[in-house]
């Protein structure tokens, strides 16, 4: 008995040794044991686990906020923005992602930081600039403004970017956009563990709107197939979906959910903190190579410089053989604007990646200085190539890159010379603030004014110009003789029936001018196209889609009828 009692204890010794063994194996493999007995990952230094950071844990234990706000913020996006992109609503919804952006902080447990009313003001100043033109070029700059500028205030409140400079926040960007598209499924396991949490009630609720969105492709296929079935029930549904359009829904859904998704995986990654605050300094190059380089560059500069302020500036050299004075002003802006460009990115290569030297800050400082000369000599030959012949949005475009550079440059040698000199806000703020002036200057309504006194006039390029333009060309087209009866707009009452019958088909309209005889070209013709374009821009005008700039145009048409 004695031996039998013996034997059992000795195999129950050899099982507990076994399963220790086993245990020692699955520890140091990276495994363990749970209580219920199934395996479990263990942190080790070759298996780290990341625990939550505490942004990340209130974002989870808050989703009952984030969830339904999210979507609903992603509900009024597509309202705003649904086949409406510069419309009275853009404002409002730019106002209503700073919003959502400032009670997500708050929920964060986090504030806005020193400095983002300027980021904000930015968004909101841009926007508003939107609604008031019809130029689709600079709607679309205004919106890449608006990226940036919410990107960078995203990123300012998330981490310390005080000694950030311009390729790290292109950098971060560009990482924060992609790898947030890693945080997918973040939406759902939040969900379900917000449901665990709070307990079976709202569980319940949880699988109910579950069910609904499954619920949504299994609705079709059977609606369809019971269609097919029965006449009766496919009358039904086809006047059902008639007072349905499928393809306005089907892209207000994707909208909805791109911003859904969109907004609550970006805010997932930036709870996260993965992105790294360490500005290197790279400042680790021979100074004697980048004087060498500069220095040679500066000779040309100076003796070009030179040439500029007798020759074109004072007029006291000799011209060229077969030049006039307006002939030898007119050309060379273009490349003289590249030079600029140039000397502005050698400069901050110099800066950023040589040691310090006081002999390559001089000669920094004289190339900044000879650039000043080459962006006057570039801003008066645009000026004077203008007077000649008529001004385009690029040559308009030209003019303000040339004195965003001329500004730009001063933060430029004030960086020389102070090594902590803010350059990056610096430039964010000089950036912004002209580009606004910019944006709100209406370049098609400027060049609609200086080519209608122009002698040598392009009325093809007046026939392209935008609703902008309207309060110059349409009083322009009445002095012509041009009859308004001959392209309704909405909004403009009295109008002929025959015109409305002959214009219902915009081809038709176009291919009668033609055959008429009546070109962009020319000067009795390129108002129709013009009327034609604000026929087309005018013709879904609204109370959600109401815009100041296209407002003015049938005002003014209707003026001058």
């Amino acid at each position: 008995m004695n031996g039998e009692t013996s034997a059992a204890q000795n195999m129950t010794q050899m099982s507990q040794n076994s399963e220790s063994i086993h245990y020692e194996q699955q520890r140091f493999s990276g495994q363990g044991v749970s209580n219920s007995g199934g395996p479990y990952i263990v942190p080790t230094p070759a298996n780290p686990v990341k625990e939550d950071t505490e942004a990340t844990r209130r974002m989870k234990e808050n989703f009952g906020f984030f969830g339904p706000v999210t979507f609903l913020y992603a509900l009024f996006y597509a309202f705003c923005m649904f086949r409406n992109g510069s419309g009275v609503t853009f404002p409002f919804f730019i106002a209503a992602s700073l919003l959502y952006l400032c009670f997500s902080l708050s929920k964060l447990g986090l504030t806005l930081k020193k400095g983002s009313g300027f980021y904000m003001t930015g968004m909101i100043l841009l926007s508003v600039s939107t609604f008031c033109t019809d130029d689709a070029r600079i709607i679309g700059f205004n919106k890449t403004g608006i990226f940036l500028l919410m990107m960078s205030l995203l990123l300012k409140q998330f981490y310390d970017t005080a000694q950030w400079k311009l390729g790290k926040y292109l950098g971060s960007i560009f990482l924060m956009m992609f790898a947030s598209i890693g945080e997918l499924a973040r939406p759902f396991q939040d969900a379900v563990c917000y449901m665990k949490q709070r307990g079976k009630g709202n569980r319940t609720v949880g699988y109910a709107l579950l069910g609904a969105v499954l619920a949504v492709p299994l609705l079709v296929v059977v609606i369809a197939l019971l269609a097919s079935a029965d006449a009766f029930f496919r009358q039904l549904t086809d006047q059902v979906l008639s007072w349905v359009n499928l393809e306005n829904l089907f892209e207000i859904i994707c909208r909805v959910l791109f911003l859904f998704f969109a907004a609550y995986l970006l805010l997932s990654y930036l709870c996260k903190h993965t992105l790294s605050e360490e500005v290197k300094d790279h400042r680790h190059g021979e100074p004697v190579l980048a004087i060498t380089i500069t220095g040679l560059l500066s000779v040309v500069y100076v003796l070009f410089s030179g040439i500029q302020i007798f020759g074109l500036f004072l007029g006291k050299l000799q011209l060229p053989d077969g030049y006039t004075y307006a002939e030898y002003a007119r050309e060379g802006f273009f490349q003289l604007l590249a030079v600029s460009i140039l000397n502005l990115i050698i400069v901050l290569v110099c800066m950023s990646f040589f040691k310090e030297s006081k002999v390559l800050k001089g000669v920094l400082t004289i190339m900044s200085l000879c650039t000043f000369v080459m962006i006057a000599s570039s801003a008066l030959r645009m000026v004077l190539y203008i007077r000649f012949y008529y001004l385009t949005f690029l040559r308009i475009l030209v003019l303000w890159a040339l004195a965003l550079l001329f500004v730009l440059f001063f933060g430029v040698i004030a960086s020389i010379y102070r090594e902590r000199f803010p350059l990056f806000k610096y430039s964010v703020a000089v950036v912004t603030v002209l580009y606004l002036v910019l944006s709100f200057s209406h370049p098609d309504l400027i060049i609609a004014y200086v080519n209608v006194r122009s002698e040598n006039n392009d009325y093809r390029y007046l026939s392209n110009l935008n609703a902008d333009a309207a309060p110059v060309l349409i009083p322009y087209l009445k002095d012509l003789g041009y009859d308004f009866e001959v392209v309704p707009v909405p909004g403009v009452e009295n109008l002929k029936e025959h015109s409305a019958e002959r214009l219902r088909e915009q081809g038709r309209f176009t291919e009668e001018l033609r055959r008429n005889g009546y070109s962009k070209s020319d000067k009795e013709g390129f108002g129709y196209y013009y009327l034609l374009y604000l026929q087309q821009a005018t013709e879904n005008f609204g109370i959600r889609t109401y815009n100041i700039s296209r407002h003015m145009a049938i005002r003014q048409i209707a003026q001058a009828k």
